[in-house]
């Protein structure tokens, strides 16, 4: 998979995923649900969605899993105390059954908390966002950073929307020593 023009300058390398976000209103609701009404069974549905699209489009290849790791996009503390979980970790875990390749949750961490994206422009997301996402020192948690050196990460999030996120976490993982960072989500805006 290759990258479209208006993503030649950005970090993330590519980006996968298995649904239009903007097309299909049963997609908004599936995601809605899974990420606002708490419903954390729909990680596995999510999951086999990816999936079946990376099958059917054959990206689901032994080369493209090649010495790859799988790490959720993180939420912050309130966030996470809030809803009980991380979607996208949830969903990591999932697809890790189905894919075969490993989930680092604890080396990406969200350091800032900020304004919900969905409320932001593009501009105001991609400041939001700034400086908001670390990798965690190797004492805290036990992940060693350099465990990344060399490593294709596929960054798993629900939604792709203006790539804030996405760009802001491939920034803190290829200066992490990340070979390359994808993205890796359900759906994709646009």
């Amino acid at each position: 998979m290759g990258k479209c023009n208006k993503c030649s300058d950005r970090k993330l390398a590519g980006l996968y995923f298995g649904l239009s976000y903007k097309e299909k209103p049963i997609t908004r609701k599936l995601i809605h649900q899974f990420k606002y009404s708490y419903i954390k069974s729909l990680a596995k549905p999510s999951a086999e969605i990816i999936a079946e699209h990376l099958i059917k489009s054959g990206k689901n290849t032994e080369e493209i899993w090649q010495n790859s790791v799988l790490i959720p996009v993180p939420l912050d503390k309130n966030k996470l105390k809030t809803r009980g979980y991380n979607q996208s970790e949830e969903l990591a875990k999932e697809l890790s059954k189905i894919l075969k390749i490993p989930v680092i949750s604890d080396i990406l961490i969200k350091i800032k908390e900020t304004k919900p994206q969905m409320e932001l422009s593009k501009e105001e997301r991609e400041k939001n966002l700034l400086d908001a996402f670390a990798t965690n020192n190797k004492d805290i948690v036990g992940s060693d950073p350099a465990m990344l050196s060399g490593k294709k990460v596929f960054l798993v999030d629900d939604v792709y929307t203006t790539g804030s996120t996405m760009e802001e976490c491939a920034k803190v993982l290829r200066k992490a020593g990340a070979k390359q960072v994808w993205g890796l989500v359900v759906a994709r805006e646009g």
